[in-house]
């Protein structure tokens, strides 16, 4: 039985001894109060709860003996226990002891080992100090041989290293590019000997490597010079040694622009004798003639082809001058530019006058320079074929040519290329030639005006400057202009070889009669049009003629529609019906009209019946001189449509008044009793729908 049990059924050994004493009264009493104080005990209580969990443990019987022994047993249990950790702690105590007696001899024996240190330290101190000082002396020593190599070594160039840098009798080979970086370092490193306290040992290392450095730059310079005379640029395996003298001479930027200057001067005279030998087959310095090429100028009889040689052979030349100027003087990256900036360094007094390095716009200067004498003599040979020819077409094709060559040397060369100078400036005169002899033949085509032909054709010098105008167009078709922008580049050419031309067409047409008139100036419009549709970047020109077409073909079907009313008779019915109103007064007043009398009225519709027949064939024929057939009918067919229009005007104004005069509720005057028996519909029959089909 459990702890727990036993709590719930029994009340503990106490109450059974108090209960043999306790009179019944006084036991109830008791009883009812320890039931009351064991009921209110909670038994969430972790004390509680872990003294009844240990009962169980102790698997203790719930007998009246074990009730009665269970408080002194565990007193008993508590006292045992007590006393084993007592019997713990003397264990413990002894082992303090044992532990305090060891620690006092260990203090004993470092005790005496410290006094034997001490007295060996007294003993043994001069002879430490002493080897000391000889240490360091040796060090002292040491680091003074170390000194004296290192300066030695880094300071001073032996005499055979010296003669290669500055001997005129030894080649400029790797053993000087070797040294000269040397002697540079030496130079430099000489400012640190000059913040010592013995000066003079850094000043006169200083003033004799200057010497020997300017002197070795001064030797690199004369031997570039040498190999700058007998450099050849088209040989594909540039030599290495030129790219890297110049890098190091870029640091001298006095001696390095001197170089380049005296290469420039060089390869002008070369370039310009080359042109020359291309021009003429034979070269500058002799006579003989060069029979592997054939020369320009044997096209000279061709003017166009013989200025696109001239240009293609510029073109190759600066193709071929660029790309090996690159391999000598970018084709090692930046290191020129480096050069330069260290050379600025070292000569503070040209920092004024030198500008920071660019590659690209020096080779670009360079390539320029080299070229300036070619510049002049193609300057001078266009120049002449330009003004030796007086065709407009000539003109104007040599001008698109030049501006192709133009833009490529643009984008070869860049915008401030002596090249492309040249080559804008004849470019402008091939135009100025185009212009003055556009207007020659202008002025000479108004000096004597034609007339017009019979067959209304275009003139032969419409024909002719449409012939000019479509091989312009064709010589633009072909250039490279802007896609964007084409129609307006085109646009003034397109104004000086047509419009004066159509003007003079304008001017020799007024003196003609209408429809010739009309019909010769649209001849020549679609004869422009035919001719300016074939390219794309007239197409808004074009449809500016399409506009003044259509505004002379309305003019066509004016005329056409005139015809129509003045052949069929209808026009005096309609102008004397046109200014009345639509109430029954006017209508009364129709009767009254001259063309409506019996006899007029009578004779128009007999007039309309004639006509009719051959009306569209009569109308068709004064349109046969007009080139575009299909026009032609359109305009007929707007024509009979406005005079279908007119008549069924005049048909309805006829129904109306009879329709008036038949309710019988207006007086029928004078005029109109003839006509009593016979209404305006019976004397003008025809219809609106009949006069449709008939001129269908």
């Amino acid at each position: 039985m459990s702890a727990l049990d036993y709590d719930a059924t029994g009340l503990g050994p106490e109450y059974e001894v108090e209960s043999t004493v306790l009179t019944l009264p006084q036991r109830s009493n008791a009883i009812s109060t320890k039931l009351s104080s064991i009921l209110s005990t909670s038994f969430v209580d972790a004390d509680i709860r872990e003294t009844l969990r240990t009962l169980d443990e102790r698997e203790t019987r719930n007998t009246p003996e074990t009730r009665r022994g269970l408080r002194l047993d565990a007193q008993k249990e508590v006292i045992e226990r007590n006393g084993d950790i007592i019997k713990d702690f003397g264990h413990v105590a002894e082992q303090l002891k044992r532990i305090g007696s060891t620690i006092d001899s260990l203090n004993r024996c470092c005790e005496d080992l410290r006094q034997h240190v001490a007295i060996a330290h007294r003993e043994t101190g001069p002879v430490l100090e002493e080897a000391t000082s000889l240490f360091i002396h040796k060090q002292e020593i040491e680091t003074k041989k170390q000194l004296l190599d290192a300066f030695v070594e880094h300071f001073v160039i032996s005499d055979d290293d010296l003669e290669s840098l500055i001997s005129p009798n030894t080649p400029v080979d790797d053993r000087f590019f070797a040294n000269l970086p040397r002697l540079k370092k030496v130079h430099k490193d000489c400012q640190v000997l000059l913040g010592s306290e013995n000066q003079q040992l850094g000043l006169d290392l200083m003033d004799k490597s200057s010497r020997d450095l300017n002197t070795a730059f001064q030797k690199l310079y004369r031997w570039i010079q040498k190999e700058f005379r007998n450099l050849n640029l088209e040989n594909p395996q540039m030599n290495a040694s030129i790219r890297r003298s110049l890098r190091v001479l870029a640091e001298r930027p006095t001696l390095f622009q001197s170089c380049l200057d005296f290469f420039a001067e060089s390869r002008e005279r070369n370039l310009s004798d080359s042109f020359y030998a291309a021009l003429t087959g034979t070269s500058s310095n002799s006579e003989a003639e060069d029979l592997t090429t054939k020369p320009i100028e044997y096209n000279a009889h061709e003017p166009l082809r013989f200025v696109g040689d001239l240009l293609a052979w510029t073109h190759s030349a600066t193709v071929s001058e660029r790309e090996s100027l690159e391999v000598l003087f970018i084709s090692e990256g930046d290191e020129i530019a480096k050069g330069i900036r260290a050379g600025i360094e070292s000569e503070p007094w040209s920092q004024e006058n030198v500008e920071a390095f660019d590659g690209r716009k020096s080779l670009e200067q360079l390539v320029n320079r080299d070229l300036a004498g070619v510049a002049r003599a193609l300057r001078q040979r266009v120049e002449q074929v330009i003004q030796g020819d007086e065709d407009p077409v000539l003109a104007y094709q040599i001008a698109n040519l030049i501006d192709f060559y133009r833009v490529t040397f643009d984008r070869l060369l860049g915008t401030n290329s002596s090249v492309l100078l040249t080559l804008s400036t004849l470019q402008q005169s091939a135009l100025r030639q185009y212009r003055t002899t556009m207007q020659e033949q202008v002025n000479a085509v108004m000096a004597h005006v034609p007339k017009i032909s019979p067959d209304l054709n275009v003139p032969e010098f419409f024909s002719d400057a449409l012939d000019r105008l479509k091989a312009l167009m064709k010589s633009y078709d072909s250039s490279l202009a802007p896609e964007e922008s084409r129609d307006i580049g085109f646009m003034p050419i397109l104004s000086e070889s047509l419009d004066p031309y159509l003007d003079l067409c304008e001017k020799m047409a007024s003196k003609a009669e209408e429809p010739s008139q009309t019909i010769f100036i649209v001849n020549c419009f679609l004869a422009a049009k035919s001719c300016l549709s074939q390219f794309n970047f007239t197409s808004e020109r074009v449809t500016d003629i399409e506009g003044t077409i259509d505004d002379y073909m309305s003019k066509l079907v004016e005329f056409q529609h005139a015809f129509f009313l003045h052949m069929s008779g209808v026009h005096p019915l309609l102008a004397a019906l046109a200014p009345l109103a639509e109430d029954d007064e006017d209508l009364e007043s129709i009767s009254g009209l001259e063309p409506f009398q019996k006899q007029a009225l009578s004779d128009a519709s007999q007039i309309l019946d004639d006509f009719l027949p051959s009306a569209l064939l009569d109308a068709m024929e004064n349109l046969r001189l007009l080139k575009n057939s299909r026009m032609a009918e359109d305009v007929t067919a707007e024509a009979v449509n406005l005079f279908c229009e007119d008549f069924q005007f005049v048909e309805r104004k006829l129904i109306d008044v009879d329709a008036l005069y038949a309710r019988g509720d207006h007086e029928i005057d004078d005029a109109s009793e003839n006509q009593e028996k016979s209404s305006f519909r019976a004397l003008f029959p025809r219809t609106s729908g009949e006069i449709r089909v008939l001129l269908s």
